[in-house]
This record gives structure tokens, sequence and C-alpha cells, in this order.
């Protein structure tokens, strides 16, 4: 839903606005142009469920740091934040990336993938359509190119997006050149010298601090996280 997560955050334009306001900005403003109340209603909660719509949660917090700061990584930043939140989505990480680039991805393969991890939950219907959600979400992202036939291509990644991907890497307690080897880092697409390097270049915009002595690597994220959240972090580590 990039396109709807897109229009939505442009229309709304402030970074302080409440849940409330992205749901009146659909349901009532109709912002996305959707056709009657019903399916305003239900992209409001599809859109809330993939990225929750709430500065009080943390990750969507983050989200629109990044998205602001850097107008190339809202495709990057969206995929991050579905792996982070949609149980499902998360399944099909593995399965992309054990595809070199150039090879054929069938939405067939996907759908073989999920059922052997949830062998009978879902319909051959249902199986269908998440494969071809999940793809198409992939192909935005510019992991996939090609329509009917979806082919394995590199994403390009930014700095504002390997931020966000440390940033998530960090929240699951990853520390130091850890937090450049956990799926969200390689879901980038890229060598963890490329991610290194657009963290300092994230690092000289100030929009996270990254320091390097040695081997000894430390990341830190300023005014992204309340010092409720510090402390709770501070108390899982």
């Amino acid at each position: 839903m990039l396109e709807e997560l897109s229009s939505l955050l442009s229309y709304v334009n402030n970074s302080n606005a409440i849940k409330k306001e992205y749901f009146r900005a659909i349901e009532y403003d109709n912002c996305l142009g959707k056709r009657s109340g019903k399916t305003r209603s239900l992209t409001a909660r599809h859109l809330a469920d993939l990225y929750s719509l709430d500065p009080n949660v943390t990750i969507f917090r983050a989200l629109l740091c990044f998205w602001s700061r850097d107008s190339d990584s809202p495709p990057l930043l969206s995929l991050l934040c579905t792996i982070a939140r949609d149980n499902i989505f998360r399944l099909s990480v593995p399965f992309i990336f054990s595809f070199a680039e150039g090879q054929a991805v069938s939405r067939e393969a996907l759908e073989k993938h999920i059922d052997k991890i949830n062998p009978g939950r879902f319909s051959k219907a249902t199986l269908k359509s998440i494969a071809q959600n999940i793809n198409s979400t992939w192909t935005k992202s510019g992991h996939l190119i090609g329509r009917a036939k979806k082919i394995r291509s590199k994403a390009r990644p930014t700095a504002g997006a390997v931020s966000y991907a440390l940033f998530l890497s960090y929240l699951t307690g990853h520390r130091g050149e850890a937090l450049f080897t956990t799926q969200y880092t390689k879901a980038l697409d890229c060598t963890i010298e490329r991610a290194i390097e657009l963290a300092e270049e994230a690092s000289r915009k100030r929009w996270i601090v990254f320091k390097r002595v040695g081997t000894i690597i430390e990341v830190l994220f300023p005014n992204l996280l309340t010092r409720e959240e510090m402390d709770w972090i501070r108390e899982q580590s």
C-alpha cells in the first residue's frame, strides 16, 4: 500500500498528527479517492495494520522521521516497516533472498513456501492473493521487476533506508557491527561496507550518530526514542 501511504502522509503533512487525524483524512476527507465509505474504512484499517499510523508507536514515528528527510527512501522504508509489523510478509524475506539477481520468481513458488510454513492454514484462493500482494510489495521496493513474470533484481539502498534498518535492528537488541547483519539491513540488498558508507552519510546529515574507531562501531539515534523507551531498552538489555 505504498501509494496509499504516500498520498496519506502528503495530505496530512504533519509529523505530530495523531491516529484519528489520519483516519479522518481517509474516511471523511476521502484523501485517497475511494468510492465508498466501506472501502475508505477498510483502507484505513489496512494502513493502520501495516504501519500503525500512530506517532506513539516507535516504529511509525521513526518511519516519519526518515520519510520526511530522504525523498528517495519511501519504498524501502515502507518495506522495512512491513517486515517489522506483518508476520506473513516476514515469511517471504528468506524466500526472496534465496534467488540470485536475474532469476525468475514465480507466484506459485511463493505460495508453496508460505503453505509449507503454515500447512493448510490458507485456502488456495487466499494463498494466491497473499502471494500476489507480497510480490507487488517486493516489486515496488525494487527487489523484483516485471509484471506477469517477476525477475529478481537489486534494490537501491539509501541513507534514510539504512538509518531506519539500523534503528529497527537497534530495537531488537543489536548493537555495534551486529546492527549491520540483521534481517532489516540484509533486506536492503547491499554489502556491510556499503551500508556503513550510507550510515556515515546519514550521520553527516545528523539523522543518526555513527562512530567508528578501528573495528568498534557505535550507532545512536538521538531524538527518535522517548525517555520511557530508552529506559525500556536498557531494562531489556
